[in-house]
């Protein structure tokens, strides 16, 4: 099983009522996936922002649920592999609201998105003072839930003219993992230094209007309303779980 670990209690409290949770430091979340009930969860935020740094979307996470706290028993109360699916932010305080967890079957494979880490330095960068550009920064992988990786290492050192680039299938991954993007497709390369025309010509864009600030801050405050009115998500499944559908 998993090596990182984080406890659950079943929820509630639902809808817009959240908000007192949120004041004591408890985070709403949402339990479903492979042969599994939806289950309305809380978990303690400052635990699970702890096991996110370490987890991220891609790595297995054993959940437990407090038995006490609910009908669940027996078996059933056994820990969970799950994923961290989905999760929602405030806009403007960057802090977690609400998260879903998906539970995964650990013999059957599924697709997730996995972080690229750039690691070194290009020398078409540092000598020819160019541009470095990540096309991507991250891709879906294919593998069997213990085996995705946490995040896939992309080395700058080979960009050494403007025109090399790291291609998807540069990346070096296990065996057991397998990328999704076409072979061919643009990870990173070094674009040349822009001339002084281009860079006054950056500078001579207008400045941000202010409706145009007024609309981003109505968009933050819908977005939050949306988040208050929270419901266990049951359409969105995994492709995983849609193919065993059609089977």
């Amino acid at each position: 099983m998993a090596e990182l670990q984080l406890n659950a209690k079943i929820r509630t409290i639902l809808g817009k009522k959240v908000k007192t949770l949120r004041k004591k430091g408890i985070l709403p979340a949402c339990l479903y996936g492979y042969k599994v009930e939806p289950l309305s969860l809380e978990i303690d935020k400052s635990d699970f922002e702890k096991v996110y740094k370490q987890a991220g979307e891609s790595t297995i996470i054993e959940l437990k649920i407090d038995p006490s706290s609910s009908r669940i028993q027996g078996k059933d109360s056994r820990p969970r592999p799950v994923l961290i699916h989905d999760f929602t932010k405030h806009p403007v305080t960057d802090e977690f609201l609400h998260v879903d967890f998906y539970q995964v079957k650990l013999d059957k494979s599924i697709v997730a998105e996995v972080p690229l880490v750039f690691e070194g330095e290009a020398p078409a960068v540092k000598e020819k003072e160019g541009v470095l550009v990540k096309n991507i920064t991250s891709v879906e992988v294919e593998s069997l839930p213990l085996d995705l990786p946490h995040d896939i290492k992309v080395d700058l050192s080979g960009l050494e003219a403007f025109e090399d680039k790291i291609l998807i299938k540069d990346l070096t991954i296990s065996e057991k993992v397998k990328i999704k993007a076409p072979e061919e497709e643009v990870v990173a390369l070094v674009m040349p230094p822009r001339t002084k025309e281009e860079l006054e010509a950056i500078e001579e864009k207008p400045e941000e209007k202010v409706e145009e600030v007024e609309k981003v801050e109505e968009e933050e405050k819908v977005e939050e309303e949306k988040v208050e009115g929270e419901k266990p998500k049951e359409e969105e499944k995994p492709k995983e779980e849609e193919k065993e559908k059609k089977e």
